[in-house]
């Protein structure tokens, strides 16, 4: 029902960082990749057949790191998605109440805006339930959240693709669009993505150990071991942390938020 899918770029074209007299290598640049997120029948982060084209002809890039990809999907560091994954994770874990269920799956742009420290609590409560795509050149908005209702406990998830003003990137299939998935599934989903990425870095790491830094590039292998055994945990941590809202002030925000544009606002 709902995969998080990589594949790691091979270790020899990895690009290293910093200036071409000093290139360097650490954890998060070694996992240069692509990633999408399978949900229901829907592929979420693919490219359009006309912009993989346009990327594969000209060599660029999208913005998301690459040229000329050889697949569909983003380019970037696969790290990113995990780790705002695990960020996202205590808030999406988190049942949302009934009362809340609209203002959780709206958008922000009709929000009715004022300075308050309800609407303060609101805006952070509702963004937390945001995957973060903004290092992408036209960031899809992705959210999850939680619905408990009887037996039936479901992590929705909504995409919305924005429209590219220079018609350059654009992402396959449905512009908008929202998915149910058991709460289970979605849990087992960010799991598994935390175990393949583990395992496909500790591989890439004895590497690594076994032949050396490439020629040229710094690489300290003590400090790329200690920070993998320490990524080791982060899902744990993630999933112990016990996210607490204000449901007052959440509410007292959401309903000012949500008050019609033609309202006075403040």
């Amino acid at each position: 029902m709902i995969r998080f899918r990589f594949g790691l770029t091979p270790l020899a074209e990895v690009r290293p960082w910093g200036r071409r007299e000093h290139p360097v290598l650490h954890w998060f640049g070694l996992t240069d990749g692509w990633y999408a997120i399978d949900l229901g029948e829907h592929e979420l982060l693919r490219y359009s057949e006309r912009t993989v084209r346009r990327l594969r002809g000209d060599g660029g890039d999208g913005g998301d790191g690459g040229g000329g990809p050889a697949h569909p999907y983003v380019d970037y560091y696969v790290v990113r998605l995990w780790e705002d994954l695990l960020a996202l994770l205590p808030a999406a874990l988190e049942p949302v109440p009934e009362d809340l269920a609209d203002f959780v799956a709206c958008d922000s742009s009709d929000w009715c805006w004022e300075d308050t420290p309800e609407i303060d609590a609101a805006v952070g409560w509702h963004s937390d339930r945001e995957l973060n795509t903004g290092y992408l050149r036209i960031a899809p908005g992705i959210r999850c959240w939680r619905t408990v209702a009887g037996e039936r406990d479901v992590m929705n998830v909504s995409w919305a693709h924005p429209s590219d003003p220079e018609g350059e990137i654009e992402f396959a299939g449905l512009a908008t669009g929202r998915v149910t998935v058991p709460t289970s599934a979605f849990v087992a989903a960010v799991t598994e993505l935390d175990r393949a990425l583990l395992e496909a870095m500790e591989r890439r790491i004895g590497e690594l150990e076994a032949a050396g830094p490439p020629p040229g590039v710094e690489l300290d292998l003590e400090q790329l071991r200690r920070e993998h055994r320490d990524r080791a945990g982060w899902l744990e941590r993630a999933r112990r942390y016990a996210y607490a809202t204000d449901w007052a002030a959440v509410r007292t925000g959401a309903a000012a938020l949500l008050r019609s544009p033609g309202e006075d606002c403040g």
